[in-house]
């Protein structure tokens, strides 16, 4: 399954939020890409994965305790 999580970030943090995420390792998620964005959210990241709870646990316990992240929203495909 593939997920697109968009992210806000505190003000000037975009920059340092994606290249957190793009140094996160996982045996189980594939990171297909991480960009800052322009809209209503700072960055979208593209994830693959084929667990559901471990695509979850990987957006809670990893991206989401980067320093600057202030909320999340995951979207499965």
């Amino acid at each position: 399954m593939r997920a697109y999580v968009l992210v806000e970030a505190a003000v000037g943090t975009a920059n340092s939020i994606v290249s957190g995420i793009r140094s996160l390792a996982s045996d189980d998620i594939k990171l297909v890409s991480a960009d800052v964005v322009t809209g209503p959210y700072d960055s979208i990241v593209v994830l693959e994965a084929n667990d559901l709870d471990q695509l979850a646990r990987f957006v809670t316990d990893k991206i989401q305790a980067i320093d600057g992240v202030q909320r999340t929203l995951t979207c499965i495909a």
